[in-house]
């Protein structure tokens, strides 16, 4: 007789019949795209749960999931949060395991079971971040090298290679060790915003891993993204500022700095931690 204790993912689909692995999708007027991410979704063979957070839309996005995807659970923000509407997410899911989508991607047939494994097998894994595949060429896209690359190397306890940055649409994290993190921080809203999570992960002792075996399709579109830039840049900016070891305070008296160029700093001096 095997005595082997199931797995948080075997009690999972016990439960519920679902995957282990639940999907998250933060969205905010991108109905079309929304859409096809589903249809993508759904027809996976995991059958996952799926969670839309929408970010406030003006368009019919919730009126469109509840009328063609009605699997599909919808939690509706009052205003526009960003990637903190992922953690949003996280919270309505009891999935053991929880993959995030944005919705303009989605995860290719088996790669959550692929991921499931993974964490089943590294108790001490908290994140993994996937190989993703651009557009309908499903081009490699340049970050998977670089990840691949990370000095970091390997860890005895963990598949793949250690990483300290991930794309935030082709990963999939340990929900205990997500809200153990916290999460996505609050003021940096998108761009550039997984490095700080990273670094949270990492600081509370679960592994940040590169595994090429799970797979996920991002289909951005190819308009140009204004703004872009500078908002990745205030964001390395704040990353930096938020996680900067403090000092032992001066007896004398700090004069303020000037004014940095962005509106979000006051707001990351009270969130240091």
């Amino acid at each position: 007789m095997n005595h082997t204790l199931p797995t948080a993912a075997q009690r999972s689909a016990g439960r519920t019949g679902h995957a282990p692995v639940g999907v998250v999708i933060a969205t905010r007027d991108r109905r079309a795209s929304l859409a096809v991410t589903l249809r993508h979704l759904l027809a996976l063979p995991e059958r996952p749960r799926i969670v839309v957070v929408d970010n406030a839309s003006t368009d019919d996005t919730r009126a469109m999931v509840a009328r063609d995807f009605p699997r599909v659970q919808v939690v509706s923000l009052p205003f526009n949060r960003g990637a903190l509407a992922r953690t949003h997410g996280v919270r309505a899911l009891d999935t053991p395991y929880v993959a995030f989508s944005d919705d303009d991607s989605w995860w290719a047939p088996g790669a959550l079971a692929a991921a499931a494994r993974l964490f089943d097998e590294h108790p001490r894994l908290g994140l993994l971040s996937a190989r993703t595949l651009v557009g309908p060429d499903a081009a490699p896209d340049p970050l998977n090298e670089v990840l691949a690359a990370s000095p970091l190397g390997p860890a005895a306890d963990l598949p793949g290679t250690q990483v300290l940055g991930f794309l935030g649409c082709a990963a999939v994290a340990r929900r205990e060790a997500y809200l153990d993190a916290g999460g996505y921080h609050r003021l940096l809203f998108f761009g550039a915003e997984e490095t700080l999570l990273a670094y949270d992960l990492a600081a509370r002792g679960w592994g940040v891993t590169h595994c090429p075996e799970v797979t996920a399709h991002h289909h951005p579109d190819p308009g140009p993204r204004t703004g872009r830039p500078v908002v990745v840049r205030r964001n390395e900016l704040l990353t930096a500022w938020l996680r900067r070891p403090c000092r032992t305070p001066s007896p004398a008296p700090v004069p303020s700095p000037p004014r940095p160029a962005t509106t979000r700093t006051p707001g990351a001096r009270c969130a240091r931690r």
